[in-house]
């Protein structure tokens, strides 16, 4: 384990009800021993309910934060949430290019867990095109694998490996990149994510808890992964290492969720179940 402290970076949106987007990735970051940045990537209108609007910064600006943060402060792995429009993932794209950013973890978040969208129908395929090849993990979960792949989501364990396969191949080929296929949407109360790298696929199997809070696991679990990763470098297998680290914490978090009393529908996780004593 690295003993230098981390400085993890959240490009992503602002989620009011701190559940989801940035504010969510902070505190997964401080949880798990990284110290957190955020470049904001969009504002929302949001509770645990429902979205109800979306505004995103001038590209301009979007670029000046990235470049401003990167002059002076060393950023060691970088998560990648919400980023809505073409534009900003080009931009964005573009930016991590020019500072050789490190452990990038994309997330493509596309809907909320209200089943409100997130980013555009026009931006997948910029996505697809800028971002992936700058990203040293992705992390989708059914729903998105199926967008991202141009099919249906995957409905079983079986065509959860075919789908991460295809997934591996939207990345540069030549160098170590990884897919984490999230499995949550599977029926039943078995979970099982898939961890590929082209080579070893990793079956990493799990019980579902019952509970409605749920808002920002996607967001949590890959900001655990960003804050994980550069501490990870002296471990056997250090990115199954980082990955299995960062699901077991999340569990906690999922399971402990019911001790916060936050809105009225898809509460969130506990970050700091680990931290706090009632």
């Amino acid at each position: 384990m690295s003993s230098r402290i981390p400085n993890a970076l959240t490009i992503a949106g602002i989620d009011p009800s701190g559940g989801a987007g940035i504010y969510a990735d902070l505190k997964a970051f401080s949880a798990l021993g990284a110290y957190g940045c955020g470049v904001v990537a969009a504002l929302t209108a949001q509770n645990t309910q429902a979205v109800t609007g979306v505004h995103t910064p001038p590209t301009d600006f979007l670029r000046l934060q990235i470049d401003t943060l990167f002059a002076d402060v060393r950023i060691d792995s970088v998560k990648l949430g919400m980023l809505g429009t073409a534009d900003i993932v080009a931009t964005v794209a573009d930016r991590l290019a020019h500072h050789a950013a490190k452990f990038v973890v994309c997330d493509p978040v596309m809907v909320a867990k209200s089943g409100d969208h997130l980013l555009a129908k026009s931006a997948v395929a910029m996505l697809k095109e800028a971002l992936l090849p700058q990203s040293f993990m992705i992390t989708p979960n059914l729903p998105e694998a199926g967008v991202l792949l141009d099919q249906r989501a995957p409905e079983s364990v079986k065509e959860m490996y075919r789908a991460a396969e295809r997934l591996r191949e939207l990345l540069p080929l030549s160098s170590e990149r990884w897919v984490l296929l999230k499995g949550g949407h599977l029926p039943g109360g078995e979970l099982m994510d898939l961890l590929f790298d082209g080579d070893r696929m990793v079956e990493m199997p799990g019980q579902r808890i019952e509970t409605k809070n749920t808002h920002g696991t996607g967001c949590t679990l890959s900001s655990a992964i960003a804050a994980l990763l550069p501490q990870a470098a002296d471990q056997f297998r250090p990115v199954e290492a980082a990955v299995r680290h960062a699901r077991e914490w999340l569990l906690r978090a999922i399971a402990a969720s019911d001790e916060l009393e936050v809105g009225k529908g898809h509460g969130p996780v506990h970050h700091f179940h680990a931290l706090w004593r009632r």
